[in-house]
């Protein structure tokens, strides 16, 4: 429906005939995360170690398409909408986890409805609008150089059916899945264990074997569209050729090494690439900081001091990370200091640590400082100090690793989007005044 009237207002406008339209069904097949009964959080799942139990997932079913949920469904209905292709996202050998359908409109310029059946990659698509709009691809931008266009422009295709493909080949790789198309041939791997073999599931899905021993599979895609059919026993020589492609293409486009750690310590390492600091100072409410830019505070002993002035009694939040589905608060509630970790949406998985007494009014500087048991989704000890005298102490039972949401923020007087906790409303703002908040990692 709303795609119609995205095209029904183009036709208003009088725009629609000459405005090209590219409809992507999806940007990978459908995703195997939900384990066998589907998940309310399936991030947290693999993530931070929730686990759901099948109670939980039926008292929680009205929630499914509100704000106390980001559910995915169960491994039957990613077999089934995915089918004939096998596997799923994740899976970028098989596709099941790579094939969308596309649909091309531009009416001035494609008289009649048909099928295009030559190879398309998404990086295609860039270099049709290029060429359709007649702009060159710029060599630089703000001064950087770019990297080469791989893509093919899929217009020759528009008023020749039948024109013979011009993308020839491609890799694909995620998380040590691979395959390489070319000229009609899919030769790909398969994967140690499929997402729906539960043998491994309580080992986070790990394996010992390496990528590159895993066995390769081989099709012809002109006589065999959905993966069925496995040549390799009959074609080993067309086999090692394309294995052999595959690693060409892999060492050029910065593929290697392989990597098919299925856990947390793939993601961890991959963030902690980036350059973190051990203390970091916001000036003031109002901040909000995409989480892979903020302090990362996760994983970590920390401590977050906030200077502020109220004129009465204290309330809002001071910092939040995250939301209720895994996060971060500390905030005053009708003047008493709470910190808050919500290892997940599920009731009892949440770790509340409040003072006794109330923040006197006027200027004072609140301190929340945890200390970490070590470790991935590690528990620890929340203290609370007021002017430098400790008002509460408490234990966290464990923490989060990863944020369910990419979208997630740090912020500053405020708690955007979903809220880490129930206890304030319309984003818990502060209403005192934050004049700086500082955060000290200790690793």
């Amino acid at each position: 429906a709303q795609f119609g009237r995205l095209l029904d207002e183009l036709e208003r406008m009088g725009l629609r005939e000459n405005t090209l339209v590219i409809f992507i069904e999806g940007d990978n097949g459908s995703a195997p995360e939900g384990g066998p009964h589907g998940s309310m959080n399936p991030m947290s799942n693999f993530a931070n170690g929730t686990r759901e139990t099948e109670q939980d997932l039926l008292q929680n079913l009205d929630r499914i398409g509100g704000p106390d949920a980001v559910p995915n469904w169960g491994y039957g209905w990613a077999w089934a909408t995915n089918a004939p292709f096998r596997l799923a996202k994740q899976y970028a050998s098989h596709l099941g986890g790579t094939r969308n359908g596309m649909v091309v409109s531009w009416p001035k310029h494609i008289a009649a409805r048909g099928i295009r059946s030559q190879f398309t990659h998404v990086t295609d698509i860039l270099p049709t609008v290029l060429e359709l709009a007649g702009i060159e691809a710029p060599s630089s931008v703000n001064g950087v150089a770019q990297q080469p266009i791989d893509g093919v422009s899929l217009a020759y295709s528009f008023d020749a059916p039948a024109a013979p493909e011009r993308h020839h080949t491609q890799y694909f790789e995620m998380m040590g899945n691979q395959a390489i198309y070319h000229d009609g041939w899919l030769a790909n791997s398969n994967p140690p264990l499929e997402p729906w073999d539960e043998r491994d599931l309580s080992q986070g899905r790990k394996t010992k074997m390496l990528p590159t021993d895993y066995v390769w599979e081989l099709h012809d895609l002109r006589s065999d569209f959905s993966q069925a059919r496995d040549l390799a026993a009959t074609e080993p020589a067309r086999l090692a050729e394309m294995k052999a492609l595959f690693m060409d293409e892999a060492r050029r486009n910065h593929v290697l090494p392989l990597d098919n750690r299925m856990s947390m310590d793939r993601f961890l390492a991959a963030s902690s690439q980036q350059q973190r600091k051990d203390h970091y100072t916001y000036w003031g409410a109002g901040v909000s900081v995409p989480w892979p830019s903020a302090a990362p505070i996760l994983n970590s002993s920390f401590t977050i001091t906030a200077e502020l002035e109220t004129a009465g009694k204290a309330d809002g939040v001071i910092a939040a990370l995250g939301s209720r589905f895994g996060g971060w608060s500390f905030f005053v509630r009708d003047g008493i200091p709470v910190a808050l970790m919500a290892a997940s949406q599920l009731d009892g998985d949440q770790s509340r640590v409040a003072a006794k007494t109330r923040l006197p009014p006027g200027k004072a500087v609140l301190r929340y400082e945890f200390v970490s048991d070590g470790g991935v989704n590690a528990g620890g000890e929340m203290r609370i100090s007021v002017d430098g005298r400790e008002v509460a102490r408490g234990r966290i039972a464990r923490t989060i690793s990863k944020l369910p949401e990419m979208t997630d923020t740090f912020d500053i007087g405020f708690d955007a989007d979903t809220p880490v906790s129930s206890e304030y409303q319309d984003g818990g703002s502060f209403n005192g005044s934050l004049s700086r908040v500082d955060v000290d990692l200790k690793r």
